[in-house]
């Protein structure tokens, strides 16, 4: 399944609204922390395992393409 990601800065929580996810983050964007925490949460969120999801694209943008597998 393919997601469409909008990411906030300095806030904590995650909105899913069919294929699209707007989350908050509170990790800096630096050195794929902030993308880190956001596999996480969806993962947390969708009560699967981290491994299963990937981000396809925007890897240092705010606007992401995530896959789950």
């Amino acid at each position: 399944m393919i997601y469409k990601v909008r990411v906030r800065l300095n806030k904590d929580f995650i909105k899913i609204n069919g294929n699209d996810i707007e989350i908050g983050v509170m990790s800096k964007p630096e050195k794929g922390k902030a993308n880190i925490e956001i596999i996480k949460k969806i993962a947390k969120s969708l009560d699967i395992s981290s491994q299963r999801v990937r981000i396809v694209s925007g890897f240092s943008s705010r606007n992401k393409v995530i896959e789950v597998l």
